[in-house]
């Protein structure tokens, strides 16, 4: 395997994460001259006044695709490196907090809060159920997954699609019952969307972030000796359990943040992870902040897709992320297949 240098790499996917944002910014229902945008780009960078946009084409871009955009940037990023995490942990390529169960899981107390609580309360107590259930589930999973010899990923995969399927009777019963007012609400939920970024969820979303990166990469070398086995980390004098209970509430609080901002988005901890660590090696040194621009670049595609295939209207930008990721699943399973 020929290993890509990381300072490259990384300028590279930098480079692209900027151009993806470029796009986002311009892309929607409202077409607006690329010209006049970029200079309004440009003048709200740097100051001036040369763009000819109206008043309310210049809020289209700042108060409703800028929180958009940037909210794709952050919760890619996390979904991503919370992916690389998870599959570091059970040292297997499948493990995703969306295919085992830990996103419908968060799913189901972002639902239950919006639900129970006030409109107004709903901007803290969505994140708060969220991770709290994605929590649970990541506990409940990971005991399940515990045999004699390690986890088992038949067992993960099995207990997945179980606490995905109750997820998802919750959910649907949920919604059964509930009001117009809500109903909308929690459809939007199910499906993933963007459209609810506003600059509450960015700056919650940008601290856990920032927190979920450095603690990641302080790991990163823990989890290369945790791919060796857990015995030979334990011989390298790495608290095992330590790390694997720091990494489930870290990961939990990415994922229920996540799903709280965005809903339930699912493979984009799965395909980006896995492209890495094809392109770049295991190394969670450099996988982890490659996967992070990696997975911040494919929701922002995801997102100017869901935007433009359709317009006026849009779609949610889950269904997108998994027309593209349940055949890249597909083809995963067909290549650990042949080497079992």
């Amino acid at each position: 395997m020929t290993r890509l240098p990381l300072l490259p790499s990384a300028l590279v996917l930098g480079a692209l994460v900027l151009l993806g944002c470029l796009a986002s910014m311009l892309a929607g229902a409202l077409s607006l001259p690329m010209g006049d945008s970029l200079l309004s780009i440009v003048d709200k960078l740097f100051g001036g006044s040369t763009s000819r946009l109206a008043l309310h084409e210049q809020a289209v871009i700042w108060e409703l695709r800028l929180p958009r955009t940037l909210l794709a940037v952050l919760v890619g990023a996390m979904l991503a490196q919370c992916g690389a995490v998870m599959q570091g942990l059970f040292r297997n390529p499948l493990a995703d907090p969306g295919i085992i169960g830990v996103s419908s899981g968060a799913a189901v107390g972002a639902v239950l809060a919006i639900y129970f609580s006030p409109v107004s309360a709903s901007w803290w107590t969505v994140p708060i159920a969220s991770f709290a259930a994605g929590f649970a589930c990541s506990v409940l999973i990971y005991r399940l997954a515990q045999v004699s010899t390690g986890t088992s990923v038949l067992v993960l995969l099995l207990a997945g699609i179980a606490v995905s399927a109750l997820a998802g009777s919750l959910i649907g019963l949920i919604s059964y019952i509930a009001d117009d007012s809500r109903l909308r609400d929690l459809v939007l939920w199910q499906m993933g969307s963007l459209a609810a970024a506003d600059p509450t969820r960015v700056w919650l979303a940008l601290v856990v972030a920032v927190v979920l990166a450095l603690r990641f990469q302080n790991r990163a070398v823990a989890l290369n000796a945790l791919l060796l086995g857990e015995s030979e980390a334990r011989h390298l004098g790495i608290d095992v359990e330590s790390l694997k209970r720091e990494l489930i509430v870290l990961v939990a609080l990415g994922v229920g943040l996540a799903v709280a901002c965005s809903g339930v988005i699912g493979f984009v901890g799965l395909v980006v992870p896995h492209i890495i660590r094809s392109l770049n090696g295991p190394d969670h040194t450099s996988l982890l902040p490659l996967a992070a621009l990696a997975g911040a670049l494919l929701l922002l595609l995801a997102d100017v897709l869901s935007r433009v295939v359709i317009q006026p209207a849009e779609l949610p930008v889950g269904l997108v992320t998994a027309l593209l990721g349940a055949p890249f699943f597909i083809v995963l399973l067909l290549q650990q297949k042949e080497r079992w």
